[in-house]
């Protein structure tokens, strides 16, 4: 026996709409309505993601965590500042940077984190930046080991100046972009690239000073 659906002439059943919220969707219907689940699902949005992040960088997995918790206390709190329209993710950054340097000045650490203790895609991202950094390829008895080019490239981003380091891992590493950046950083986007061209000016002049027998 054939069953037929009670459709208009000629049209086909309604599809079911995509029922998986946005970010916005779920953070203001979390002001709106107090509804704890709305609130974990953003959180579990982006636990991996933003832990990584403080984890570079406080350079400290137990001050990282803390920094973690911190920013969704704030975004609890402060949720009824969100404004609509307006993208959640470096909204988010700008929380998690805030409770990030918070933390430093209360451990009264200013370091950065060494980089052999990121996640999976470590060396891929150290790949990425020294290919930024290097334009051919060293000599073969120039070569650089994968773990003595982790090793330099983290001592050279230790040692630039905060301002530039920001900019490096939020553009770098959490692959915001310059606008995002910005924003999570209360800057224009025009300081965001003049930092991120004078943070890669400063550790090219750092590689090839180190590394004179490059190309």
């Amino acid at each position: 026996m054939t069953t037929t659906l009670n459709t208009p002439s000629g049209q086909l059943p309604a599809q079911p709409r995509d029922a998986s919220p946005t970010d916005e969707e779920l953070l203001l219907g979390y002001c709106e309505s107090g509804d704890p689940d709305q609130f974990a699902e953003l959180v579990r949005r982006y636990e991996s993601e933003l832990f990584s992040y403080l984890r570079r960088y406080l350079g400290d997995a137990e001050m990282a965590e803390d920094a973690f918790q911190a920013a969704f206390l704030q975004v609890h709190l402060k949720c009824q500042q969100f404004e609509p329209g307006r993208a959640v993710r470096p909204w988010l950054y700008t929380i998690a940077t805030n409770q990030a340097i918070d933390a430093q000045r209360r451990s009264r650490r200013h370091r950065m984190v060494s980089l052999d203790r990121a996640g999976s895609n470590h060396g891929e991202e150290v790949g990425k930046l020294l290919d930024l950094l290097v334009s051919s390829e060293a000599s073969p008895t120039a070569q650089l080991s994968a773990d003595e080019r982790k090793e330099w490239i983290g001592r050279a981003i230790a040692e630039l100046p905060q301002s530039l380091r920001d900019v490096i891992q939020l553009v770098y590493f959490q692959e915001l972009k310059y606008r995002e950046a910005a924003e999570a950083l209360g800057i224009p986007v025009g300081t965001v690239k003049s930092r991120m061209h004078a943070a890669v000016a400063k550790l090219n002049a750092a590689w090839n000073q180190s590394h004179p027998e490059s190309p």
